[in-house]
Formats: C-alpha cells, sequence, structure tokens
C-alpha cells in the first residue's frame, strides 16, 4: 500500500514538475528541460532500457554520437578513453529471466562498427546487469551461474528456502578479449566459495554467522521471497588504486567489496592476495543484520544500485557513492559514505557493531522525500565542478544539482518502448539503467568530431537552452604546477581564483586561502592531496603530490 501511494505521490511530482516546464521552458516534457550556467558542460552517454540505441548528448539534448546495436542493453554501457564503445546486450534466456539479465558483450568503434562480441548465455549461466573496463584492456563480466537443488542443500541451504528447486550462485569473469567473438577467461571469482550458515552440521560452510563477516550467510532473505535470485547482484566497479571490486546486491540490501589481486584459485579460498583474505570480503555495509550485527533498524541501504569510489581529483574522491533507491521506506536518496581504514583498503571492523559507518556523511534527498524515488535502476555521478548528476531510471529523469542541491540541468529521455516521442508528448515507459556525464576532455573526444546533430525528441524546442561553446570550454581549463612538489604549487588560469581549499587523504581540510593563485605544501606531511579550487562559481579539483 505503501509503495503505491508513493508512487501515486512521484507520479503527481512529475504531472507538476511537467507543467511547470511547459510554463517556463516552452512546452517541453521530453529532452532537456532545463539548463543554466551552473551546470556542469559535458556530454552525457546513456541507453534507453527498451531501445537499442545508445547515446551521446550535450546539455541541450543534441546527439554527439549515436550507435545502434541489434540488442537492447543489459544493462550497462561505457565509453572507453579510446573511444570504443562497450556495452552490454540482452538476449532471450527461458532459464534465467530475472530484471537485468542480459548475455552478450559488444565493442562498437566510433563510427558504430561492431568489432568485437561476446556471449555468455545458456540454460545453466548469464551474463546480467553490468560489467567493467580495466585498465588493462580486460572487462570484468558479472554473471548468474545456476546451482543445482542438491548442489544448494549441500552448501548449506535450508530446503525449504530453495522454491524454485535451485540456486544462482553470483561470479565475476575476467575477460581478455580475443579475435572478434572469443575472450581467454583469466580470473574468476564466486559467491558459492564464500558461504557460511549454521543450518546444517553436517553441511558444508556451517558456522557461527556473527564470527564470519567476511562471509555470506547462504539462508538470509532480508525478508524476500526465497527465489533462486536470492542476491540479485546489480552492479560491478573497480578501483585501480586499491585493485579492489565493490558488487551491489539489491536483495540484501548490501555491498561488498573484494579483493581482485588474487589468483583463481586464491579468489575460491580465505586467504592470499594484498589483503590476505583470498576472495571472502574485505567490507561490507548497508545491513548488518546480514552478519548477525544490530537489528533492521541499523538498515541503511535499501535496493540500493551502482555503489563506486569517486574518482580522484574529484570532490569526496575515494569516498563511495550510491544509489539509494528506497523501496521498502517510499523515497530515494544518493549518499555517500567514507569507509573506516587502518591503512587504503584495510577496512575497520568492530566485534560489536561491525562494519562502519552507522551512517552516510552526506545525502542528498528531495525536500519532499517522497517526491524523488525510483523503484529500480538508477545512478549518482559527482562531476569534476562540484555538482552532481542523478539518474532517475524508472522515470528516464537525470538533473544535475550544485553543491547547494540547486536544480540546474534536467533531461527526460525520449526514446521509450514504444519510440521517439514528439516533444509535448507524456514520457513513459522511458527507463534508463545509468547515465554518465562525461568531460570534453575525456581523451575518447581527442581529435573527434564533435558537432552536434538534432535531439532525440521530435519537433524538438531549444529556444531556451543556450550551451557553452567547447572553445569556451577549453579556455577555462585549470593547471597547477609543480605537480610533484616540494613546496608551493602555483595556478595558472584565464579565470580568477575566488578561494583555495586543500584537503588530504582522508577528506580532512589541512588548508585554505583567500584570492590567490598559489598556496604553500611546504609544511605538509608527504601523500596526496585534493586542492579544490573555487573560480567564477566554478569548482575544480586538481590532485596535488607532496615529496
Amino acid at each position: 500500500m505503501r509503495k503505491s501511494v508513493c508512487i501515486a505521490m512521484k507520479t503527481l511530482y512529475l504531472i507538476f514538475l511537467l507543467i511547470i516546464s511547459n510554463i517556463i521552458y516552452s512546452q517541453n516534457t521530453v529532452g532537456t528541460l532545463s539548463n543554466n550556467n551552473e551546470s556542469f558542460n559535458g556530454l552525457t552517454l546513456f541507453s534507453p532500457s527498451n531501445s537499442t540505441e545508445t547515446y551521446l548528448i550535450n546539455n541541450c539534448g543534441e546527439v554527439v554520437r549515436q550507435w545502434t546495436s541489434t540488442f537492447e542493453p543489459g544493462a550497462s554501457v561505457y565509453l572507453l578513453e579510446n573511444g570504443t564503445l562497450l556495452r552490454t546486450g540482452k538476449i532471450p534466456n527461458s532459464n534465467i529471466t530475472f530484471g537485468g539479465v542480459g548475455g552478450k558483450i559488444e565493442l562498437f568503434d566510433w563510427d558504430n562498427n561492431l568489432i568485437w562480441e561476446y556471449t555468455y548465455s545458456s540454460n545453466l549461466v548469464s551474463q546480467h546487469h553490468d560489467i567493467f573496463p580495466l585498465p588493462n584492456g580486460n572487462i570484468l563480466m558479472l554473471a548468474a551461474t545456476t546451482m543445482t537443488q542438491a548442489e544448494a542443500i549441500q552448501a548449506g541451504r535450508n530446503p525449504s528456502l530453495l522454491s524454485q528447486n535451485k540456486l544462482f550462485n553470483e561470479q565475476i569473469l575476467e575477460l581478455e578479449p580475443v579475435g572478434t567473438n572469443q575472450a581467454n577467461i583469466v580470473w574468476e571469482w564466486n559467491i558459492k566459495d564464500h558461504l557460511v550458515q549454521n543450518f546444517d552440521t553436517t553441511k558444508d560452510n556451517f558456522g557461527v554467522i556473527g564470527d564470519n563477516p567476511e562471509l555470506l550467510n547462504v539462508n538470509f532473505l532480508n525478508n524476500n521471497n526465497p527465489e533462486a535470485n536470492w542476491l540479485h547482484i546489480n552492479s560491478i566497479q573497480y578501483n585501480q588504486d586499491l585493485d579492489q571490486i565493490i558488487l551491489s546486491s539489491r536483495r540484501l540490501s548490501e555491498i561488498y567489496i573484494i579483493d581482485h589481486s588474487t589468483t583463481t584459485m586464491e579468489a575460491a579460498s580465505h586467504s592470499g592476495g594484498t589483503y590476505g583474505k583470498g576472495g571472502d570480503f574485505l567490507y561490507r555495509w548497508g545491513n548488518p543484520i546480514a552478519y548477525d550485527k544490530g537489528s533492521s533498524t541499523e538498515q541503511t541501504l535499501f535496493f540500493q544500485h551502482y555503489p563506486h569510489w569517486i574518482q580522484n581529483e574529484l570532490t569526496d574522491a575515494g569516498k563511495i557513492m550510491v544509489f539509494n533507491n528506497g523501496n521498502s521506506r517510499g523515497y530515494s536518496s544518493v549518499d555517500i559514505i567514507s569507509p573506516p581504514q587502518t591503512s587504503p583498503g584495510v577496512y575497520t571492523y568492530n566485534n560489536t557493531t561491525g562494519f562502519g559507518p552507522t551512517s552516510a556523511e552526506w545525502i542528498y534527498e528531495d525536500p519532499m522525500p517522497t517526491n524523488f524515488f525510483s523503484a529500480i535502476l538508477s545512478s549518482g555521478q559527482r562531476l569534476p565542478n562540484g555538482n552532481t548528476l542523478i539518474c532517475d531510471g524508472d522515470s528516464g529523469y537525470f538533473f544535475e544539482i550544485t553543491p547547494n542541491n540547486e536544480i540546474v540541468w534536467e533531461y527526460v529521455n525520449p526514446d521509450t518502448a514504444s519510440g521517439i516521442l514528439t516533444q509535448g508528448d507524456m514520457p513513459s515507459s522511458n527507463n534508463v539503467f545509468r547515465a554518465l556525464k562525461l568531460s570534453y576532455d575525456y581523451p575518447a573526444f581527442t581529435g573527434r568530431n564533435l558537432t552536434a546533430g538534432n535531439p532525440i525528441e521530435l519537433n524538438p524546442d531549444l529556444s531556451n537552452c543556450t550551451l557553452l561553446s567547447i572553445q569556451d570550454f577549453e579556455t577555462k581549463k585549470t593547471e597547477v604546477y609543480p605537480n610533484p612538489t616540494n613546496g608551493m604549487v602555483y595556478i595558472q588560469s584565464t579565470s580568477s581564483v575566488d578561494k583555495i581549499e586543500v584537503y588530504d587523504a582522508l577528506g580532512k581540510l589541512v588548508a585554505s586561502k583567500l584570492l590567490t593563485n598559489q598556496i604553500n605544501f611546504e609544511s605538509m606531511s608527504t601523500g596526496i592531496y585534493i586542492m579544490k579550487i573555487y573560480s567564477n562559481k566554478n569548482i575544480i579539483n586538481k590532485r596535488v603530490i607532496k615529496q
């Protein structure tokens, strides 16, 4: 009942939003609804869930690049630094049918030529939801594999919790692309190797749940139905600095971090790798009752999507941002957490309370929380100017907020299950899994023709959208030097500098200066710092190494 009320309230809110947009933005109901000079001037990549198209658009919704596949996404898409599009594809699978099932990975060049594809789909396995491009050119792939009823029971699953007579194991494969349609599997991890249960002493994995937070309780359902798809991992992301992987379990409302530095043999064990724990969890967060710590009142995540480490040089770099869908509470938020660590990648654990923190340190939610609610899909992304891009996935609605939570860019996906909408149409079935905004200086765009074409929607109206030209954008580039440094750091910029702030690796403010283009690092300890430069209402983040 509560969910129905929330959906109804959200529908009324969207209608109100569109009415306001009609008044202010020339009847726009799809495409760009608003764009002001505090938005980040970049190109947004997205692939509508019910379409075979992938789009790269500017802030006015004009298409800069478009790729066409034979398959709808299943479900993520990435633009690589060399200009290649990496995407998932959805192919039929009658045995693995939950939302997000894909089965195929594709690579297209900048000119929309298919240059590689790989199918991982059968009666027993399927790629689903997410992939991730590694710096070495390999690809991490998230997949479901099938455990038979006998295998699940032997692993300690309570037979009464096997309503479909099977159980899905979640698997990560690292693929090395070969030729046009093959791949070498160079690394593998499976959740079935990292289980614990206190149900049957005669079966595998028996132990005390609360004494084994690094393992997953094979019988914990988080009040969900006992389906084969008991975990529903919906995201996989990677941290190169730590060589760690973060996963998101929608159904258990938890995120997990594992070590990628292991061998495949170590990844199936409880020891080895940089952090000494093999493939066990290094960290988990969101629902401590899942490992017998605390109670349900201490749950902080609710059916979340897209947990990821915020990139270096951005505000809150190194912290974890997650879209907290909030199904059981009736509203969504975007949260940032900073896991307590004794050293980089080594997470603090309290025997009584479990993994910290007790709550997020930054949360965006609507002033009227139930006005912002996406039950499925969705993402958040920190941008170079300090803004945050949010994808409200089940409405195909993207919006960008400033650090003061002012909405400065809005866009509604016009590519729907029933076709491309005309400006003025009311959108529906226009879901988007994730939206990512890329800077014009992203390496994929170097030397490329970024001339914009028409918007996606038919009969577009751009009369109220102004766009900073690429040339204007480039003149606003800011550089810092020398870097690395032993002392003074100087700022070279065509714009005046209003303020400089310097933060250490833990996010603590260690220095601040007004109206200057230089700051002294001499007294600071050796390490990595984030310099935040305020200039003409923009915030630019630079990473500085103190030697």
